[in-house]
């Protein structure tokens, strides 16, 4: 008995502990990769996203628009005249 507990005991190595925690870590992260792009950006019907401003708000002026016709939300083409439910005032 003492001898498979040493056997079993010599699978168990650091070495083997180690490689096998970075596979686990390595397809967590793989597996989870794809969520995090997929869920990046909303749909422009989500968000209510329109062509034309409301008031004052329009992409533009918004924090989350990104130049010249993009938006850190907001899957697709975005118009710099455009509004979305989602517009926050720019800074400065």
């Amino acid at each position: 008995m003492a001898r498979t507990s040493r056997i079993q005991w010599r699978a168990l190595s650091r070495r083997t502990v180690v490689i096998r925690s970075l596979a686990c870590a390595a397809g967590a992260a793989a597996s989870l990769a794809p969520v995090n792009e997929a869920s990046a950006k909303m749909a422009q019907k989500a968000v209510e996203y329109q062509d034309t401003p409301k008031g004052d708000q329009q992409c533009s002026n918004c924090s989350l628009f990104q130049e010249p016709n993009a938006c850190t939300l907001v899957d697709g083409e975005i118009s710099p005249a455009g509004w979305c439910k989602f517009w926050v005032k720019k800074t400065g």
